[in-house]
Protein backbone atom coordinates (compact mmCIF):
# COMPACT_ATOMS: atom_id res chain seq x y z
CA UNK A 1 0.00 0.00 0.00
CA UNK A 2 1.31 3.62 -0.80
CA UNK A 3 2.14 5.57 1.77
CA UNK A 4 -1.24 7.57 2.03
CA UNK A 5 -3.41 4.71 2.31
CA UNK A 6 -1.61 3.84 4.93
CA UNK A 7 -2.24 6.93 6.96
CA UNK A 8 -6.13 6.72 5.76
CA UNK A 9 -6.11 3.65 6.86
CA UNK A 10 -4.03 4.11 10.25
CA UNK A 11 -6.31 7.31 11.04
CA UNK A 12 -9.45 5.16 10.48
CA UNK A 13 -8.15 2.83 12.93
CA UNK A 14 -7.37 5.19 15.60
CA UNK A 15 -10.68 6.97 15.25
CA UNK A 16 -12.32 2.86 15.80
CA UNK A 17 -10.44 2.57 18.97
CA UNK A 18 -11.32 6.17 20.32
CA UNK A 19 -14.63 5.55 19.58
CA UNK A 20 -14.80 2.43 21.06
CA UNK A 21 -13.17 3.82 24.28
CA UNK A 22 -15.81 6.40 24.47
CA UNK A 23 -13.06 9.00 23.20
CA UNK A 24 -13.74 12.09 20.41
CA UNK A 25 -11.42 10.74 17.67
CA UNK A 26 -10.10 14.21 17.24
CA UNK A 27 -8.46 14.34 20.61
CA UNK A 28 -5.59 11.95 19.30
CA UNK A 29 -2.57 12.98 17.34
CA UNK A 30 -1.16 11.25 14.46
CA UNK A 31 2.88 11.46 14.61
CA UNK A 32 4.57 10.10 11.61
CA UNK A 33 7.84 8.35 12.56
CA UNK A 34 10.29 9.79 9.51
CA UNK A 35 13.57 8.40 10.94
CA UNK A 36 15.38 6.70 8.72
CA UNK A 37 13.02 7.59 6.05
CA UNK A 38 14.68 9.88 2.60
CA UNK A 39 12.86 13.57 1.70
CA UNK A 40 10.55 12.22 -0.90
CA UNK A 41 8.79 9.21 1.44
CA UNK A 42 7.78 12.28 3.75
CA UNK A 43 7.04 14.58 0.95
CA UNK A 44 4.64 11.49 0.55
CA UNK A 45 3.53 11.70 3.50
CA UNK A 46 2.76 15.17 4.08
CA UNK A 47 0.93 15.58 0.45
CA UNK A 48 -1.58 12.60 1.75
CA UNK A 49 -2.48 15.58 4.71
CA UNK A 50 0.05 14.19 7.53
CA UNK A 51 1.64 17.43 8.90
CA UNK A 52 3.56 16.02 12.90
CA UNK A 53 6.80 14.26 11.81
CA UNK A 54 9.21 12.80 14.70
CA UNK A 55 13.04 12.42 14.54
CA UNK A 56 15.15 10.33 16.31
CA UNK A 57 18.56 11.83 15.59
CA UNK A 58 19.67 15.60 15.53
CA UNK A 59 22.65 14.56 12.96
CA UNK A 60 20.22 12.31 10.26
CA UNK A 61 17.41 15.54 10.42
CA UNK A 62 20.44 18.15 9.45
CA UNK A 63 21.37 15.67 6.55
CA UNK A 64 17.62 16.25 5.35
CA UNK A 65 16.10 19.16 6.49
CA UNK A 66 17.22 21.51 3.78
CA UNK A 67 15.02 19.27 1.59
CA UNK A 68 11.97 19.57 3.22
CA UNK A 69 11.85 23.62 4.14
CA UNK A 70 9.37 24.36 1.45
CA UNK A 71 7.25 21.73 3.93
CA UNK A 72 5.81 25.30 5.83
CA UNK A 73 2.87 23.60 7.85
CA UNK A 74 5.21 20.48 8.98
CA UNK A 75 5.52 20.21 12.97
CA UNK A 76 9.31 18.44 13.38
CA UNK A 77 9.36 16.76 16.79
CA UNK A 78 12.26 15.29 18.77
CA UNK A 79 11.19 11.65 19.89
CA UNK A 80 14.51 10.17 20.91
CA UNK A 81 17.15 10.32 23.06
CA UNK A 82 18.75 13.42 22.77
CA UNK A 83 22.26 14.38 24.61
CA UNK A 84 22.62 17.37 25.92
CA UNK A 85 25.52 18.66 24.15
CA UNK A 86 23.38 18.77 21.14
CA UNK A 87 20.66 20.42 22.97
CA UNK A 88 20.75 23.58 20.83
CA UNK A 89 20.25 22.04 17.45
CA UNK A 90 17.56 20.65 18.43
CA UNK A 91 15.99 23.97 19.73
CA UNK A 92 17.18 25.19 16.02
CA UNK A 93 15.30 22.14 14.45
CA UNK A 94 12.44 21.15 16.33
CA UNK A 95 9.04 23.06 17.58
CA UNK A 96 9.13 20.19 20.38
CA UNK A 97 11.32 17.93 22.23
CA UNK A 98 9.10 14.71 23.58
CA UNK A 99 12.02 12.81 25.38
CA UNK A 100 13.25 15.22 27.92
CA UNK A 101 14.80 12.67 30.85
CA UNK A 102 16.80 14.64 33.17
CA UNK A 103 16.88 18.30 34.54
CA UNK A 104 20.50 19.02 32.80
CA UNK A 105 18.86 18.47 29.59
CA UNK A 106 15.77 20.69 30.11
CA UNK A 107 17.96 23.19 31.25
CA UNK A 108 20.10 22.99 28.37
CA UNK A 109 17.13 23.22 26.70
CA UNK A 110 15.90 26.15 28.19
CA UNK A 111 19.16 28.27 27.97
CA UNK A 112 18.98 27.70 23.89
CA UNK A 113 15.56 28.35 23.63
CA UNK A 114 15.90 31.88 25.33
CA UNK A 115 18.68 32.70 23.29
CA UNK A 116 16.45 32.24 19.64
CA UNK A 117 13.83 34.14 21.53
CA UNK A 118 11.29 31.60 21.53
CA UNK A 119 9.20 28.89 23.33
CA UNK A 120 9.80 25.08 23.20
CA UNK A 121 7.49 22.42 23.89
CA UNK A 122 8.68 19.59 25.51
CA UNK A 123 7.69 16.07 27.44
CA UNK A 124 8.93 14.36 29.89
CA UNK A 125 10.46 10.88 29.01
CA UNK A 126 9.25 8.06 31.37
CA UNK A 127 10.65 4.40 31.44
CA UNK A 128 7.85 2.81 33.05
CA UNK A 129 9.42 -0.99 32.24
CA UNK A 130 12.44 0.42 34.47
CA UNK A 131 14.17 -1.04 31.26
CA UNK A 132 18.00 -0.33 31.77
CA UNK A 133 18.98 0.05 27.60
CA UNK A 134 16.19 2.80 27.84
CA UNK A 135 15.88 6.20 28.62
CA UNK A 136 13.40 8.03 30.76
CA UNK A 137 12.83 8.57 33.88
CA UNK A 138 11.90 6.05 36.72
CA UNK A 139 8.06 7.18 38.02
CA UNK A 140 9.08 7.22 41.50
CA UNK A 141 12.87 9.20 40.91
CA UNK A 142 13.73 11.95 43.08
CA UNK A 143 15.32 12.85 39.45
CA UNK A 144 11.00 13.41 38.11
CA UNK A 145 10.74 15.42 41.34
CA UNK A 146 13.59 17.59 41.02
CA UNK A 147 12.46 18.28 36.98
CA UNK A 148 8.79 19.08 37.95
CA UNK A 149 9.95 21.94 40.92
CA UNK A 150 12.46 23.65 38.59
CA UNK A 151 9.70 24.20 35.85
CA UNK A 152 8.89 27.55 36.66
CA UNK A 153 12.41 29.01 36.49
CA UNK A 154 13.00 26.91 32.95
CA UNK A 155 11.02 29.95 31.61
CA UNK A 156 11.00 29.02 27.87
CA UNK A 157 10.22 25.37 28.51
CA UNK A 158 6.35 24.66 27.90
CA UNK A 159 5.87 21.39 29.87
CA UNK A 160 2.82 19.43 28.19
CA UNK A 161 2.67 16.02 29.55
CA UNK A 162 4.96 12.71 29.49
CA UNK A 163 5.54 9.98 26.97
CA UNK A 164 6.92 6.62 27.21
CA UNK A 165 8.11 3.72 25.25
CA UNK A 166 6.74 0.52 27.06
CA UNK A 167 8.88 -2.96 26.99
CA UNK A 168 7.79 -4.91 23.35
CA UNK A 169 5.25 -7.39 23.60
CA UNK A 170 4.21 -9.97 20.99
CA UNK A 171 1.05 -9.15 21.83
CA UNK A 172 -0.06 -5.46 21.93
CA UNK A 173 -1.81 -6.25 25.21
CA UNK A 174 0.61 -6.77 26.72
CA UNK A 175 1.42 -2.87 26.92
CA UNK A 176 -1.48 -1.80 28.24
CA UNK A 177 -0.16 -2.34 32.18
CA UNK A 178 2.11 0.26 31.19
CA UNK A 179 -0.18 2.79 29.47
CA UNK A 180 -2.48 2.27 32.29
CA UNK A 181 0.93 3.46 34.59
CA UNK A 182 1.48 6.41 32.44
CA UNK A 183 -1.60 7.29 32.59
CA UNK A 184 -1.96 6.93 36.32
CA UNK A 185 0.89 8.80 37.24
CA UNK A 186 0.19 11.67 34.75
CA UNK A 187 -3.09 11.88 36.63
CA UNK A 188 -1.50 11.91 39.96
CA UNK A 189 1.00 14.81 38.72
CA UNK A 190 -1.99 16.80 36.99
CA UNK A 191 -3.67 16.61 40.33
CA UNK A 192 -0.59 18.52 42.50
CA UNK A 193 -1.57 21.47 40.42
CA UNK A 194 1.71 22.40 40.09
CA UNK A 195 3.36 25.67 38.60
CA UNK A 196 4.56 25.92 35.02
CA UNK A 197 2.89 21.90 34.40
CA UNK A 198 0.57 21.10 32.51
CA UNK A 199 -0.15 17.36 32.06
CA UNK A 200 -2.65 17.25 28.83
CA UNK A 201 -0.62 15.10 26.59
CA UNK A 202 0.13 11.57 27.07
CA UNK A 203 2.22 10.50 24.32
CA UNK A 204 2.06 6.48 23.87
CA UNK A 205 1.78 3.68 21.12
CA UNK A 206 3.35 2.80 18.07
CA UNK A 207 2.67 0.77 14.66
CA UNK A 208 1.75 -2.31 16.56
CA UNK A 209 -0.09 -0.91 19.89
CA UNK A 210 -1.69 2.44 19.54
CA UNK A 211 -5.30 1.33 19.36
CA UNK A 212 -4.25 -0.14 22.93
CA UNK A 213 -2.44 3.28 23.88
CA UNK A 214 -5.36 5.00 23.00
CA UNK A 215 -7.57 2.86 25.05
CA UNK A 216 -5.73 4.07 27.73
CA UNK A 217 -5.77 7.87 27.16
CA UNK A 218 -3.51 8.26 25.00
CA UNK A 219 -3.72 12.04 22.98
CA UNK A 220 -0.79 11.28 20.39
CA UNK A 221 0.20 8.16 18.84
CA UNK A 222 3.83 8.02 17.36
CA UNK A 223 3.89 5.74 14.02
CA UNK A 224 6.56 4.66 11.55
CA UNK A 225 6.49 1.10 10.42
CA UNK A 226 2.25 1.26 9.82
CA UNK A 227 2.76 4.29 7.29
CA UNK A 228 6.59 3.95 5.80
CA UNK A 229 6.90 0.26 5.90
CA UNK A 230 10.03 -1.83 7.58
CA UNK A 231 12.70 1.05 8.62
CA UNK A 232 14.95 1.72 6.26
CA UNK A 233 19.08 1.83 7.51
CA UNK A 234 20.00 5.19 8.90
Amino acid sequence: MSVAANISSIKERMAAAARGAGRNPDDIALIAVSKTQPPERIREAYDAGQRRFGENRVQEFVAKVEALRDLHSAEWHMIGHLQSNKAAKAVELFRAVESVDSLKLAEKLDSAARALGRKLEVLIEMNVGGESAKSGMAPDSPALEELLTAAPRLEALVFRGLMTVPPFTDNPQGARPYFHKLRDLRDAIAARKLPAIAMDQLSMGMSHDFEVAIEEGSTCVRVGTAIFGERRRA
